[in-house]
């Protein structure tokens, strides 16, 4: 049974004190049968237990939960599972916490989006203890981004189970028809999306996400690949030369080269609008390669190419983050149940067949095999595997009000969509308003 491998170890573990007694136990028939209900209870030291966990709509979570039959009978443990959409998730965990509920158990979370404010509001239990006392559990097999991505002030918060690193979409046959080679740095991506501009016949050189806030997650590839970054000592440097050079890239490309509509756009519209065969060139996240590829819904599947994000001044660099893990709740009665859930669903084994039905994983050892990598068209392999040896762990400024800060960040992208040619003085606002956040966090100050 997938995952089980582990798991019956953690089992012989929880059920050692167990079978201690049983071999204390009495001789005689009362003794015997001491001894066989201690064995059956080691062997299932969670039978009777119920877990509750929340999860995301997300293929992932549909996945886990055609396994979850199997777990159930091994370990005799029931797992109740409640799913939202995303913003429905935030606000149900923030009710569910803030009024010091015990349920959920387990529950998916955006690290880089919720983890500082609910670790620091007490909502995240530390995981770091109960991952190193399971020798066979291979904490150091998960990527060392994925891991940061979901550490707070020294603290294991949660367990990756979703990873994505930003990668070149692109269309093979208009680069063919056209004898353009795959842009390997920013200023060739910029020519060819000038050269492939052709929207009178409903093809533009390059779509992203050009919404204000979802943009931002997106213009980090930019940012890091000229050498910038959020913040740089501590202090916010969104208005450094850097930035504005990747800024002003980002935002030159969708006003010169997208869709009218860009700005409006997150990712579901921009992956349709390249799904439907409008744009040349489209960058975001690896995770969203479905939605481009199935021929239920694009009409170009077959012709869909990767590569890993353009280079700039600073190379190739781009981010490779937990997107989505599994934490536990602090006031949870059942956090060793809990626990053993998240070694399931997190060991080599399970994260096998999840990412071998294209759910992008944590583990290295995962990607290096064949089957790990059955679910992914072969070029986008190369380009993640390319795309993680020099990845960042963060996409967006990591700070508890995430919101106000891909505000600030956004607000400089969005003047340079909408034409404006000198953007210092947006950048200068916009930098003092993300250090002002990070001031109030320093402080403490709610």
């Amino acid at each position: 049974m997938r995952g089980f491998n582990l798991y019956s170890r953690v089992l012989r573990v929880i059920g050692g004190g167990l079978m201690l007694l049983a071999l204390l136990a009495p001789a005689g028939c009362g003794g015997e049968q001491a001894r066989q209900e201690a064995e059956e209870a080691a062997a299932r030291p969670f039978a009777g237990k119920s877990i509750t966990l929340i999860t995301a709509n997300h293929p992932w979570a549909d996945e886990i939960k055609t396994l979850l039959p199997d777990f159930e009978a091994e370990t005799g443990m029931s797992v109740l599972i409640q799913s939202h959409f995303e913003d429905q998730l935030t606000q149900k965990l923030t009710v569910q916490f803030t009024s010091g509920a015990e349920k959920p158990d387990v529950f998916m979370y955006r690290p880089l989006q919720e983890g500082k404010a609910f670790y620091r509001n007490g909502w995240l239990q530390p995981l770091d203890g109960y991952a190193a006392r399971e020798a066979g559990y291979g904490l150091e097999d998960f990527s060392a981004q994925a891991i940061r991505s979901a550490t707070v002030d020294g603290q294991l918060t949660g367990i990756p189970i979703i990873t994505e690193q930003g990668v070149l979409y692109y269309r093979k046959d208009l680069l063919e028809q056209a004898g353009l080679s795959v842009p390997r740095t920013i200023g060739e991506l910029t020519e060819a999306a000038r050269t492939l501009q052709d929207p009178e016949h409903g093809v533009y050189g390059f779509v992203a996400r050009g919404q204000r806030s979802p943009l931002v997650t997106q213009v980090s590839s930019f940012l890091y690949s000229e050498g910038g970054d959020f913040t740089a000592g501590g202090r916010a440097a969104i208005n450094s030369p850097q930035a504005l050079k990747a800024f002003t890239e980002y935002g030159t490309l969708l006003r010169e080269y997208g869709p009218p509509e860009a700005i409006h756009m997150s990712w579901p519209q921009a992956s349709r609008l390249f799904a439907a065969g409008h744009a040349a060139f489209y960058t975001d996240a690896n995770s969203l390669y479905r939605s481009v590829t199935d021929p239920a819904h694009s009409k170009i599947a077959d012709r869909v190419g990767f590569a890993p994000f353009p280079a700039g001044d600073a190379g190739s660099r781009t981010y490779n983050i937990t997107s989505w893990g599994l934490a536990i709740n602090p006031k949870s009665p059942n956090r060793d149940a809990a626990w053993a859930f998240i070694a399931w669903a997190t060991s080599r084994e399970t994260v096998l067949h999840t990412q071998g039905k294209g759910h992008p994983g944590a583990r290295r050892s995962v990607w290096n095999l064949p089957e790990g990598t059955a679910g992914f068209p072969s070029e986008l392999v190369e380009a993640v595997r390319e795309s993680s040896r020099e990845g960042v762990d963060h996409d967006r400024p990591t700070t508890v009000d995430v919101a106000g800060a891909r505000e600030a960040v956004g607000e400089i992208v969005q003047r340079v969509i909408s034409g404006e040619t000198d953007i210092r003085e947006t950048a200068d606002r916009a930098n003092a308003a993300l250090q002002a956040i990070l001031d109030k966090e320093a402080e403490g100050r709610p």
